[in-house]
């Protein structure tokens, strides 16, 4: 009776030593269902969007953000973004920030990407002269034109214009993705007002060049304009100094004085 009895325990407790484990395990690995995440709407684009397009209506839409994460310089409403024109091209379905448009009535093309007080001027280019189509969007460069002084066969190459903005190669108003070289005929470049003067000037008085600056030099150096002559190492002999005959006045002659004496008088005559 007594084993009986010690059996029966030590079945119970092995059940129950099997059975609370399991439980256990069950409900600490079941899942808790996760609560509902706040969420706004902000304004994104339907399909990407290259820098320059107008965005109308058919190209936005709502998307869905966690409030926890809010975007500085979005939208909410889709009316807000009509007629504003992209400036950086935009990923689809990518929340549209403020940073990424043209003002309100800044109009469209070229002229939303100038800033307040500078201007955008076209130069000639070619494969050479714009480094070999590395002239990209975006690049800095120096500006120089080579040129003859009036009275003088010898040319000067001088610099005019220093770390300016390429607007457009072209027609393209954003770089290569791939950083490919593009053959351009002309070069859209952003200036101050009086430096747009300095640079049509130039380019009436004889052959303009580029010169391509890294984009984070911002250094203005002091220019010394080159002249052909100082190719070779040789200056250009100056001018001799006008020879002037000196005439020499001729000395008066000597005078010569003679003393007289006569009695009691005494007369002194002088003679040339």
């Amino acid at each position: 009776m007594i084993a009986r009895r010690f059996i029966s325990a030590l079945v119970i407790a092995l059940v129950i030593s099997g059975v609370f484990p399991f439980w256990l395990s069950r409900k600490f690995a079941r899942p808790h269902a996760a609560g509902p995440v706040a969420k706004q709407q902000y304004v994104a684009a339907t399909a990407n969007l290259e820098a320059g397009e107008v965005l109308q209506a058919p190209k936005l839409k709502l998307v869905d953000w966690p409030t926890s994460s809010p975007i500085q310089g979005a939208f909410a409403k889709p009316q807000d973004l009509v007629g504003r024109t992209v400036l950086y091209p935009v990923s689809a379905d990518e929340p549209i920030q403020e940073r990424q448009l043209s003002a309100p009535g800044a109009g469209v093309g070229l002229s939303v990407k100038i800033p307040d007080g500078m201007r955008a001027i076209s130069l000639r280019t070619d494969q050479v002269v714009g480094v070999a189509g590395f002239l990209l969007p975006g690049t800095h460069v120096d500006v120089l034109v080579t040129y003859k002084v009036p009275g003088s066969t010898d040319p000067i190459t001088s610099m005019v214009l220093q770390d300016v903005e390429v607007l457009t190669a072209g027609q393209k108003m954003q770089p290569d993705p791939e950083g490919k070289a593009t053959t351009v005929d002309v070069v859209t470049l952003l200036v101050k007002p009086n430096d747009a003067e300095r640079a049509v000037l130039a380019s009436a008085q004889g052959t303009v060049h580029f010169v391509l600056r890294n984009g984070s030099d911002r250094v203005q150096v002091i220019d010394q304009p080159a002249q052909l002559s100082q190719l070779s190492g040789h200056g250009v002999p100056a001018p001799a100094a006008p020879s002037h005959k000196v005439v020499l006045a001729a000395a008066p002659p000597k005078a010569y004085a003679v003393e007289t004496i006569a009695g009691g008088k005494q007369t002194v005559d002088t003679f040339q």
